[in-house]
């Protein structure tokens, strides 16, 4: 029954509330998520966000990608702060139909295969390539390279995702026989 409960919400969430994105099928949201993008949002497929978490900012998504709680995904220029004369509280603000500043047409892009661990704050216009997985509590500011790891604030890399290049190509070939 519970189960039957969270396809009943997960299909309200993407066909009525959140019906404007563009979701694709194995959508899951935790409770309390949030969802805003000023021109675009895609998710692709078996997508899982986490409780708490919010995504404020236009953003590309890859397939079977997990976002863990309380994770944000933010515009790095939300509110114009070099309005001269205007304090940043009243400042124009990406939400504004009228706003032409910085930010305006920035993309964060997520790939495939990509875990974002708890806490995580990821800023926008960044890029996290296919198979990274990005640490508990990081700030991500920069472009994360594929099938590495990065944590830290600002998020820096750790170490590969993999002990060697053989398992990674097998870890991508095998996950290619499965779309």
């Amino acid at each position: 029954m519970i189960r039957f409960i969270k396809k009943l919400r997960d299909l309200y969430l993407v066909k009525i509330k959140w019906r404007h994105y563009d979701i694709k099928e194995g959508f899951h949201a935790g409770a309390r998520v949030r969802l805003w993008a000023r021109d675009q949002l895609v998710i692709g497929r078996n997508f899982y966000i986490g409780r708490d978490s919010q995504i404020e900012t236009d953003c590309i998504i890859g397939d079977d990608v997990i976002i863990a709680n309380k994770v944000g995904i933010v515009g790095r220029y939300d509110h114009h702060f070099q309005q001269i004369g205007t304090p940043v509280r009243r400042a124009s603000q990406i939400r504004d139909p009228q706003y032409d500043w910085k930010g305006k047409g920035q993309i964060t892009k997520i790939g495939s295969d990509v875990w974002i661990g708890y806490g995580a704050i990821i800023m926008g216009g960044v890029t996290i390539h296919d198979g990274a997985i990005i640490a508990a509590g990081s700030v991500v500011t920069k472009d994360v390279e594929p099938y590495t790891i990065y944590g830290g604030n600002p998020a820096r890399k750790l170490r590969d995702r993999f002990d060697n290049e053989a398992e990674l190509q097998q870890h991508i070939k095998l996950t290619k026989q499965q779309q």
